[in-house]
């Protein structure tokens, strides 16, 4: 992040756990201009909502640490509404983002993204390179289809530029 403290932030998840060690974080380094989603007020499942946000607010940086989160028995018990919840934050959030020219948005993963099996310490490499764990293998999925989302507009982005910087 550029060191403009003035920048706009926006800490989606900043009640959570990483969420929340973020904001601390980033307030030790004397940054202020924080705009927090508060899950009671935005549902970030909802486009709508998650559009007229990023409309109002123009955030510059975008850290994305919402996610429904559980257990073991959570994730085995419901799991339409993990992958169904965690895609649809995922995919309103990046979205608005690249929409609403954010600067930048940091996505966060998780080490369930990984195979089962995958060797330790674990590396970029082994993503998709073998089956995920059965215990939490929606959230793995809404949380890889996120990464892939994040890349493929990244290069779409990159192809834009290219193009319109070689056109008169």
């Amino acid at each position: 992040m550029k060191e403009d403290k003035n920048s706009k932030i926006c800490v989606a998840g900043y009640r959570g756990l990483v969420g929340s060690s973020i904001l601390d974080c980033l307030n030790n380094k004397g940054y202020f201009n924080f705009i927090l989603i508060d899950y009671n007020e935005i549902d970030l499942r909802r486009q709508s909502d998650v559009e007229a946000f990023f409309e109002r607010e123009r955030p510059d940086y975008v850290f994305l640490a919402a996610a429904k989160v559980g257990g073991i028995v959570a994730n085995n018990t419901y799991k339409a509404e993990f992958i169904y919840d965690n895609l649809a934050i995922a995919l309103n959030v990046i979205n608005s983002a690249c929409k609403y020219s954010v600067k930048k948005l940091l996505n966060l993963g998780s080490s369930c993204i990984y195979p089962k099996l995958a060797p330790q310490p674990m590396k970029e490499e082994c993503l998709l390179t073998g089956p995920l764990e059965q215990t939490n293998e929606p959230y793995a999925i809404a949380k890889i289809a996120a990464i892939k989302l994040c890349r493929y507009y990244n290069e779409s982005l990159w192809m834009v530029m290219m193009n319109s910087s070689t056109t008169i």
